[in-house]
Formats: C-alpha cells, structure tokens, sequence
C-alpha cells in the first residue's frame, strides 16, 4: 500500500507559496501595484527633466514652512562689542600722517632705486587681523617692526612682485622690461638684505610722518616668509590695513602697512583731532574769560584768631555767661589767619586802623605760581 506523502501529485505548502508570484501578469494584486509605481516614477522623473521647481514652487509644496522667520535681533553684548570698535574713519589724523608717508616714501625710493618711482595709497580700512592674514598671498615677505614709545608691534607686508621688482632693480636688471624671474623661489640671503633695507627706510619715513602728532621710533624687528610667524595680534584684533601700491617705470608691486588699534591707543586723542593742533577741553580765550569773572566774584573772609580742640561733653555742657581760656601773653602780638572756607590765605597781626580791628598781612600762605592766583594785565596805551 502506498503511502499519500508518496504520491508525486500532492505539493507542498512551502511551495505552493513559492509558486504563487509566478502568477499570469495581470491576475495578481503585486502585479498590478508594480505597474502604478513604475508609472508614477516615470512620470515624476518626465516632470523633473523637463521642468526645475523655482524658490516660489518649493515654497508653496512646503506650505511655507520657512516663511515669515522673525529676524535675528543682536545681543546686548554684541551691540556693546560693535560700539566699542574704532573705525578707521574716527581717526581723521591718520590719513594725514599716511599722506605724509606716501610723499616721504616716494621721495625716498627715488634717491633709493634710482628710478622714477609713484606711490598710490589705494585703500585704507579697518578690519580684523586674522581676516587679513588669510587673504595675503604666503609669497609675501612678513616684516615685523616695534614701535618703542608705545611699546606695541605692526607689520609690513611686501608681495612678491614688489620684492622681487626691487630686486632686479638693484642687482642691476634690465631695463624696459617687467620682471621675468620664477617668483615662487625662496628668497637668498642678499636679496633678503636688500629687502629688509627698503624696510628700515619704510619705518623711517614712518616715523617722521607721525613727527606732526607725536614723537615715535620705528625699529625694524625680524622678517618671516610665513604668515604664521608674523602674528602680532589676536586673529579677532582690530587693525588698520593700508594698501600702497608702487610704480617704478615697468615694475609694480604692493606694500601693506598693518597697524593694531592696541598699537596706536596711546595716541588715540590725538589722532582723534579734525585738525593739526587741535584742543580738546580747553579754549584759552574762554578759560582767560572765565578767570577774570571768577575773580570779581565776591568771597568772604574769616580771621581766625586761634583754634582749640574741645570735647563734645564741653560744648554741651555751655551756658550763656561760660568762658573758653587761650593761651595768651600779655603784650605778645596776635597773629591771625585769614580763611576763605578751609582755604588758608594770609597769615597777618591783629591791629587798628582808624577806630577800626584791621589785620596786618605779614606772609602769604598761596604760593605765587598756584592756578588760582591771576595777574591783572596792564591798561593799553591810551586808556
């Protein structure tokens, strides 16, 4: 007898399931769902490569989500921060002083190149040191130099083309032609002399350029090839950057003068001035003015004849008809102190003048040069 499990006819659940996807196309509800998905897609990607959804379009599917966002509003600390940084423009001596530098400079290279030279300051503003530091080309010459009256740093930063222009000019190069060496090479020991020579002479002119405001020497420090090693601030730092952009003939170049505001705070007042020379808080017209009519005013004046020092208990303890003793010597003069306020003027004697307690001034108690005492000027002629 054979047994049902034999029979090559019965199937097997397991493989009943395995055959079912293999189903007629169209009978099958996987089949049919396939079918949508591969249309929609081909549709969406027809849709896509034929039209580009612009900002409006994107915004109208997301409902305008990211619509209407309240603007950022600034922090009380970073209104402070802002208020306290110095624009370039608050400094109206500055540009004198660079424009006395350029003037300076030109004439120096001059005498120094042998050449017709022409300085253009092209720029002048403030920004943040490490800002700058990432802008220059690393195929600049980084010179520091200190200024020792302020007791600070700055920099001065020579782009190749210029050091390189300098070069050809002093060694000797030809003439009517640009600069046609490899820029990228390293720098040789003579060449970097000769550099740090257009340097020393920068600094010099410099410094006679601040001569009108102040007194300062300008010292050259180090010259570095790596902006690394040039760091003579913090990277948020405010500094002063001028660009001054050299002609000599066929050859150009840049210089960039760098000055912190940390460097140029001990002569921030005056070169706050709107003018050479310019005061602030004093007029000496109005101040003269304002002496004379002082000294009509009118003071009073206590004589002090003698001081004593008395318990609280004592001055309570007085009754109408009480004495104080001072120590006094019958026929001894009385010297008498004559006070405007807790000021001490004169000390004098106690006499009499014509029926009248006078004092006798015998020394004076403000000194001659003192702000408070006035020469009264002498009539002009004529009066």
């Amino acid at each position: 007898m054979q047994d049902v499990n034999d029979t090559p006819d019965a199937v097997e659940p397991d493989e009943a399931s395995a055959d079912a996807p293999h189903e007629t196309p169209g009978h099958g509800s996987d089949a049919g769902h396939t079918t949508r998905e591969d249309a929609s897609t081909g549709f969406e990607n027809s849709m896509i490569s034929s039209h580009v959804l612009d900002q409006s379009e994107i915004d109208s599917l997301l409902g305008n989500t990211f619509a209407g966002l309240p603007d950022r509003e600034e922090t009380g600390m970073e209104r402070v921060i802002k208020a306290g940084f110095v624009a370039y423009e608050r400094l109206p001596m500055l540009e004198i002083v660079l424009d006395r530098l350029v003037r300076l400079l030109s004439s120096t290279l001059r005498s120094f190149t042998n050449d017709n030279v022409e300085i253009t300051m092209e720029s002048t503003r403030s920004m943040c040191f490490g800002d700058y530091m990432n802008t220059v080309p690393s195929s600049s010459l980084f010179a520091v130099f200190k200024a020792v009256q302020w007791e600070n740093y700055g920099l001065v930063v020579v782009d190749s083309a210029l050091s390189y222009s300098i070069i050809d000019i002093l060694m000797g190069g030809p003439r009517g032609v640009g600069h046609a060496g490899t820029e990228g090479r390293p720098h040789t020991a003579i060449e970097r002399s000769l550099i740090e020579k257009l340097i020393t002479l920068t600094l010099n002119d410099l410094s006679a350029a601040f001569n009108p405001v102040c007194t300062i020497d300008l010292t050259f420090e180090r010259l570095e090839v790596s902006s690394r090693f040039a760091a003579i601030a913090r990277a948020s730092n405010a500094v002063v950057m001028t660009k001054l952009h050299i002609d000599m003939e066929d050859k150009s170049g840049n210089l960039d003068l760098i000055i912190p505001y940390a460097t140029l705070e001990p002569v921030r007042d005056r070169l706050s001035q709107q003018f050479m020379g310019e005061r602030f808080g004093r007029d000496s017209i109005w101040e003269n003015h304002l002496i004379s009519e002082i000294l009509e005013t009118d003071v009073e004046v206590s004589a002090v004849f003698e001081e004593k020092l008395v318990s609280l208990s004592e001055v309570l303890n007085l009754r109408p008809g009480a004495q104080i003793a001072f120590p006094y010597r019958k026929d001894a003069d009385i010297h008498v102190t004559l006070q405007c306020g807790q000021t001490s003027l004169f000390v004098g004697r106690l006499g009499q003048l014509h029926g009248k307690a006078a004092v006798k001034i015998e020394r004076r108690l403000v000194p001659p040069d003192s702000p408070h005492t006035h020469t009264t000027p002498p009539p002009a002629s004529g009066e």
